[in-house]
């Protein structure tokens, strides 16, 4: 039985970067291949990667890693549905598994330590849910216990681990992850963390 699983959410179609932002480089490699990477050093398998909008594109990029790359149809429709996929995947790669790591490529100062740090976490609090803090906020990376993975298959459209994080505020651990805030969405977010002006 694994105990702890991760999935990726990498579906999105990186509108407001204008190209893939799951396949820029920081560090001399992918940002998709970067956070499977990580992944898989924490948790070492399974690891879902879930794609959209360039599946393709990101399934080749990982090719010779071992995570299962899958393709989410409804990606148009919200992060829910990305959610809903990998979890799905699990069902049959992992159906025991204990607790999920929700995970995004676009927080580039993600690292094993502070996955590490989570499990730690979650095993000394006895709390169900383990989140980020960062700017006022809880937020991914989170850690969640498979208690509420049907609540986690209810979600709809544009909802995800928050509106969990939100609704069982009393099961949540918070780890400090100053620059959890730090998320490359835009051209201009991409070269000030080149320029490390964050």
């Amino acid at each position: 039985m694994y105990h702890i699983g991760a999935i990726i959410l990498a579906a999105g179609a990186s509108t407001r970067m204008g190209q893939p932002k799951q396949l820029l480089k920081y560090q001399g490699t992918s940002l998709i291949r970067r956070i499977t990477g990580i992944a898989i050093d924490v948790v070492h398998e399974p690891v879902v990667v879930v794609t959209g909008a360039y599946s393709d594109l990101i399934s080749g990029e990982l090719k010779d890693l071992p995570a299962r790359v899958v393709k989410n149809p409804d990606w148009t429709t919200g992060l829910a549905s990305s959610i809903h996929t990998g979890m799905t995947a699990f069902r049959t790669m992992a159906p025991q598994i204990g607790a999920l790591f929700f995970l995004v490529c676009d927080q580039p100062f993600v690292s094993a330590h502070l996955l590490r740090e989570m499990i730690h976490s979650r095993e000394k609090s006895g709390k169900p849910i383990v989140a980020c803090s960062y700017n006022d906020t809880l937020g991914t990376p989170v850690l969640i216990s498979s208690m509420y993975f049907k609540e986690l298959l209810q979600l709809r459209l544009q909802e995800g681990a928050k509106k969990l994080i939100q609704r069982h505020q009393h099961a949540v651990h918070p780890v400090s992850f100053p620059d959890g805030h730090v998320d490359i969405d835009t051209v201009q977010d991409y070269l000030a963390l080149q320029s490390k002006n964050y």
